[in-house]
C-alpha cells in the first residue's frame, strides 16, 4: 500500500513539480489549495486542472479570509503589485502564509494518518520571503512533532522541501524529466481571468528567467 502524503498545490510551477516528485516516489497524494483572498482565481483553476490530471486521491480547496487582514499586494486591492524589482522583502509577501498553509496540511495529515507533507518552497530563485527558508521549515518540523497527538506519541511528521536548494532552471529540468506540462500552471501575481500572465511582476520574471536558463521554450501564456 502506498504511503499517503499531503501536497500543497498552488497551481504554480513549483507546486506541480513537488506533486510530480511525490508521485514518482510512490506516495498516494492528497492535494491542498487555498482560496485565501488572492487577487485572482486563475491559480486555483490551474490547481483544479493539475489535481485532476494527476488523479490525486483528494483535492481540497480551503477558504481563508486573509484579505480581511490585508498587508500584502496579493490580498489588498489598494496595494499595487510591483512591476519592477524591489529591494528587501517585497509587498507581495503575504504575512504568515506558509505557516498557515502548513498548519492546515498538518491537521489534515493527522486526520488521514499521513506523516509526509510536501511544499514547493525555494530559497534560491525566489522573492526573499522569510517562510521559504530552510530555517523556517526546520522550525515547523519541530512544531509538527510538538503540536500533534501523533507527534507526542512518537509518530513523527516529515516536511519535504525537494526544491528548496534548486535554481528555477533546475526545478524546470526536474519537472520536464517527470513529464510535467508547465503550460497548465499559473505563477503570475496579476494574471487575468483567463490565466494569462503579465510578464512583468516578480513571479513572471523568475519564471521567464528560469525557462531561459534551462534552455527550453517558455510555455506561459502572456497577455
Amino acid at each position: 500500500m502506498s504511503k499517503k502524503a499531503i501536497i500543497l498545490l498552488s497551481g504554480g510551477l513549483d507546486s506541480i513539480t513537488a506533486l510530480a516528485l511525490a508521485q514518482s516516489q510512490g506516495y498516494l497524494c492528497h492535494t491542498l489549495s487555498f482560496d485565501y483572498g488572492q487577487r485572482h482565481n486563475a491559480e486555483l483553476n490551474a490547481a483544479r486542472r493539475i489535481a485532476a490530471h494527476y488523479r490525486v486521491a483528494d483535492h481540497k480547496i480551503i477558504p481563508l479570509g486573509l484579505g480581511a487582514i490585508g498587508g500584502s499586494a496579493l490580498t489588498d486591492a489598494h496595494i499595487p503589485v510591483p512591476m519592477t524589482p524591489q529591494s528587501g522583502i517585497p509587498v507581495t509577501y503575504v504575512p504568515a502564509r506558509n505557516t498557515i498553509f502548513l498548519a492546515f496540511a498538518l491537521g489534515w495529515a493527522e486526520v488521514l494518518n499521513a506523516r509526509d507533507i510536501f511544499i514547493g518552497v525555494n530559497a534560491v530563485d525566489y522573492s526573499g520571503y522569510p517562510d521559504c527558508r530552510p530555517e523556517f521549515i526546520a522550525a515547523f518540523q519541530k512544531l509538527a512533532d510538538l503540536a500533534t497527538k501523533a507527534g507526542v506519541e512518537g509518530d513523527h511528521f516529515t516536511i519535504h522541501t525537494p526544491l528548496i536548494t534548486l535554481s528555477k532552471a533546475d526545478i524546470i529540468k526536474t519537472g520536464l524529466a517527470l513529464g510535467v506540462d508547465y503550460s497548465q500552471t499559473v505563477s503570475c501575481y496579476a494574471a487575468d481571468p483567463d490565466g494569462r500572465a503579465c510578464g512583468l511582476c516578480d513571479a513572471c520574471r523568475l519564471r521567464k528567467n528560469g525557462f531561459a536558463a534551462a534552455g527550453v521554450e517558455d510555455p506561459t501564456r502572456y497577455r
